[in-house]
């Protein structure tokens, strides 16, 4: 594996409420081409902990990178993303929506709230595995993440 950050892992917290596409997102993420550091959160709270080092989460590396799923429970992704993007010192950190909503609703406000890029999950393991891999390519090894500030904010 290799790293687009001079050897230092690419920091990802992928916020999912479901165990199995975490596991396929995890297994996707290892055999990918970049080295990487994988932390989850379950719901739209503990994401917003672990981003502002809050608790248990207080010795948390910052994210280069968020996977961000819609249908979460105690705070749901929409709240989250506006969350993250009215906050001066998590705003620069792209946010990839990776939910299984078609909603042009959702993917119209997600893009107001300044979202990176929306992806549809796809319900078949292997093709959801390859989207996985296709986004992993594109956003840890073509695009160059925003240099990590990693001072306690």
């Amino acid at each position: 594996m290799e790293s687009n950050r001079m050897g230092k892992p690419v920091e990802i917290l992928l916020v999912e409420d479901n165990p199995g596409d975490v596991r396929l997102t995890r297994e996707a993420l290892q055999e990918g081409k970049v080295a990487n550091n994988l932390q989850v959160a379950a719901d739209g709270e503990e994401a917003l902990d672990l981003l502002r080092r809050r608790g248990k989460f207080a010795g948390a590396a910052r994210p280069d990178i968020i996977l961000l799923d819609l249908n979460l429970p105690k705070k749901d992704g929409r709240e989250v993303l506006a969350e993250i993007k009215n906050d001066e010192n998590l705003k620069v950190i792209p946010v990839v929506v990776l939910t299984m909503s078609k909603a042009e609703e959702d993917v119209l406000n997600t893009y107001k709230y300044h979202a990176n890029c929306y992806i549809t999950k796809p319900i078949d393991m292997d093709q959801f595995l390859a989207v996985m891999r296709k986004t992993e390519d594109f956003w840890l090894t073509i695009v160059k993440l925003p240099p990590s500030k990693d001072s306690g904010n």
